[in-house]
């Protein structure tokens, strides 16, 4: 967690807080130490810059929760939509 923390530029208290509210929650090695992925690492970085332009950490928590959730959509609406060759014609008489 030392090291997550220090290529972030903040505290392992930070980190753990994000634990604690089930914001992201890494694995843990056989000795119990906390690994994080790279996804999770950007996501307490984005918290991290949320926090630091003032906004509380609840709140910072629930943006990143929603941004991430938006982008899944995105990607998903893209993946599912047709290409632009395929789309329908219009209706005619309509």
């Amino acid at each position: 967690m030392g090291r997550a923390a220090e290529m972030l530029g903040t505290t392992p208290g930070f980190l753990r807080s994000l634990d604690e509210v089930k914001l992201i929650e890494p694995q843990r090695s056989r000795g119990g130490h906390r690994r994080y992925s790279r996804h999770q690492l950007r996501i307490a970085a984005r918290v991290r810059e949320l926090v630091d332009r003032g906004t509380g950490l609840d709140a910072a928590c629930r943006i990143v929760t929603l941004e991430d959730q938006l982008r899944e959509a995105r990607e998903l609406n893209e993946k599912l939509s047709p290409p632009p060759e395929q789309e329908y014609p219009p209706l005619r008489g309509v």
